[in-house]
């Protein structure tokens, strides 16, 4: 069986790596939540031999009539192949992705291509920040990779479910909702059409797994945390958010725990939910 890598890289360690000359390939995911696309960024100042990958072509597909999928579905096998190619990911190099710091567009970046069979594929904890703090060095302009990919997907290494798939969790097993407190409970939402969460899940919030510097909690604090609520007691875990990218982060974080490792994620998450209104809906906002 192959023995995994663990899913996060400090700084300090990619440098060591980078400096003894050890292959690796470096995706910049930067990426904001309605906002404009980061290239800027990237073109500004980025890892030396990263290559950008935007997150509205690469990792996500395109959504259904009406919404299905999501705001951010699962992109098709092809399309994911075909970008991580053009971004020199290789089948036989390892990957290591990072965006500015929490790893929330890195954790999905991750978490698609462990999906798509890239299982030596890690993440940078914190992010082009923490690199900058490790003095790391950094360099403008655009990274061309010398030669295309030759990364090949092969879906189903890790866990998803529909929203048929998720309902079954919430009702029988666990499901968690990754999203804050107040979008869990209903009482405030600012993306969505519709404001709450399904029926018979629990919260707890992708990004309270990470500190104020963007690196995740301690393996040890993450399993205490996890623990507590009850995960190791489940035969099946599933994890859904908004539009599956804080349920990305948050597989990321329990993975990192070692407490229940590939959970089930619902990519679409509560923006396919709502889609159809027959699905039913729970808020704490009418208690």
């Amino acid at each position: 069986m192959t023995r995994l890598p663990h899913p996060l890289v400090s700084a300090t360690r990619l440098k060591q790596r980078l400096d003894a000359g050890e292959p690796s390939t470096l995706l910049d995911a930067r990426w904001v939540l309605g906002g404009e696309s980061q290239r800027h960024a990237y073109d500004e100042s980025h890892l030396p031999g990263a290559r950008w990958v935007e997150f509205d072509d690469a990792l996500t597909g395109t959504p259904g009539d009406g919404g299905e999928g999501g705001r951010h579905p699962m992109p098709n096998r092809k399309s994911f192949q075909s970008a991580m190619r053009a971004a020199g990911v290789m089948n036989d190099v390892p990957v290591v992705v990072y965006d500015a710091s929490n790893s929330l567009a890195a954790a999905r970046a991750w978490w698609l291509l462990r999906y798509f069979g890239k299982l030596d594929v890690q993440v940078l904890d914190g992010g082009f920040d923490a690199w900058v703090a490790a003095g790391g060095d950094v360099v403008p302009g655009e990274d061309t990779p010398a030669e295309e990919g030759d990364f090949v997907a092969t879906p189903r290494q890790l866990t998803a479910v529909d929203a048929e798939g998720a309902a079954d969790l919430a009702d029988r097993h666990l499901l968690i909702d990754a999203r804050s407190p107040e979008r869990f409970a209903g009482q405030n939402e600012p993306v969505d059409a519709v404001a709450g969460r399904i029926p018979g899940a629990v919260n707890i919030p992708a990004l309270s797994n990470v500190g104020p510097d963007g690196r995740f909690l301690s393996t040890d604090d993450l399993a205490m945390r996890f623990t507590a609520k009850g995960l190791p007691t489940h035969q099946r875990v599933g994890v859904y958010c908004g539009s599956g990218v804080q349920a990305m982060h948050l597989a990321l974080a329990l993975e990192v725990s070692g407490v229940f490792p590939d959970p089930a994620v619902y990519v679409g998450s509560w923006s396919d939910w709502i889609t159809d209104p027959d699905r039913p809906v729970e808020s704490d906002a009418w208690t």
